[in-house]
């Protein structure tokens, strides 16, 4: 499934963050800490030209702490690169951010200057919390709907920071399908973007396959449906999202299991990991040299 979600606001983000980049010191990739990879901008990369990065796993009282801790040590291994989890109510971490950026950004920080720091993120997975929170005070808007933040704005914090906020900007396309499906389980995709059933039939399978366990104690089932519908049904059946005649209301049982994962009633998840990831990128890397030896074998064939 290949989703087509770049609002007009964000193609303006994109050009915009790209004139201003000569003027930032660090970039902070805020990232969702139960997807990873998958709130990870491929644009940033492309935009932030080799600038230190500092990854934000936000949400990280809502995601599986083994898996994010795996998390954590890939993104620590990468050049340039510290990460850190998070979550917005915890001082302590707030005020890590700001050391981490300075000690970035030595040159920067010794002599005085302030450090200037880019925040950059999908919709929906926190900077506009974090902005608050590093400030001590509420600046920017924040709200549980994706691309609540339409432009670039620039704050100063108290302890030697200058950071501007950006829309939160997703890619034009998203083509590996099981990210765009939890990007939409996340809430990070807006419910009206991807058939809201789907995602809910998605989130399903994930939960019957990697945590079972939190349905039993959830949803009180007394054994596993066969297969993903099936276990829809099941919660729609024990939550009484009944229509007349005793039918499954399936929009009604897909918002109440979308919102018990997001709310974190459900438990910490977390919807990928890394070995999961290194072994798709081991995939793409086999089929572009199998397309690669194709083509050279197809021109090789023409001059024949």
């Amino acid at each position: 499934m290949g989703i087509n979600w770049f609002p007009g606001h964000m193609h303006k983000a994109r050009k915009e963050i790209a004139k201003v980049m000569d003027e930032v010191d660090v970039i902070i990739e805020v990232l969702d800490a139960r997807l990873p990879q998958s709130s990870e901008n491929p644009l940033v990369d492309t935009l932030r030209k080799g600038k230190p990065a500092i990854k934000l796993l936000n949400k990280s009282d809502l995601a599986d702490d083994t898996k994010t801790q795996q998390w954590l040590d890939y993104f620590n291994s990468l050049p340039d690169t510290k990460a850190m989890a998070l979550e917005h109510t915890q001082k302590k971490q707030i005020n890590r951010i700001a050391e981490l950026c300075k000690q970035m950004v030595p040159s920067r920080s010794s002599s005085g200057r302030p450090v200037r720091a880019m925040i950059m993120g999908i919709p929906n997975v926190g900077k506009s919390t974090l902005i608050n929170a590093l400030l001590g005070r509420k600046i920017a808007k924040v709200g549980n709907e994706p691309a609540v933040t339409k432009s670039q704005t620039r704050f100063t914090t108290k302890n030697g920071m200058a950071l501007s906020d950006t829309p939160g900007i997703l890619w034009p396309k998203i083509e590996d399908p099981d990210s765009g499906y939890r990007l939409a389980a996340s809430g990070a995709i807006k419910d009206t973007a991807i058939e809201h059933e789907d995602v809910a039939i998605f989130a399903a399978g994930f939960m019957k396959t990697d945590y079972p366990e939190r349905l039993f104690e959830r949803f009180k089932f007394k054994e596993m449906p066969d297969t993903s519908e099936a276990v829809l049904d099941e919660i729609g059946r024990r939550r009484g999202c009944l229509k007349p005649g005793g039918i499954i209301d399936r929009n009604k049982a897909s918002t109440l299991l979308l919102n018990e994962i997001r709310s974190g009633k459900l438990g910490k998840l977390s919807f990928e990991t890394v070995a999961e990831w290194d072994e798709k990128r081991r995939l793409a890397e086999e089929q572009r040299l199998l397309e690669e030896a194709q083509q050279a074998e197809a021109e090789q064939n023409k001059v024949d």
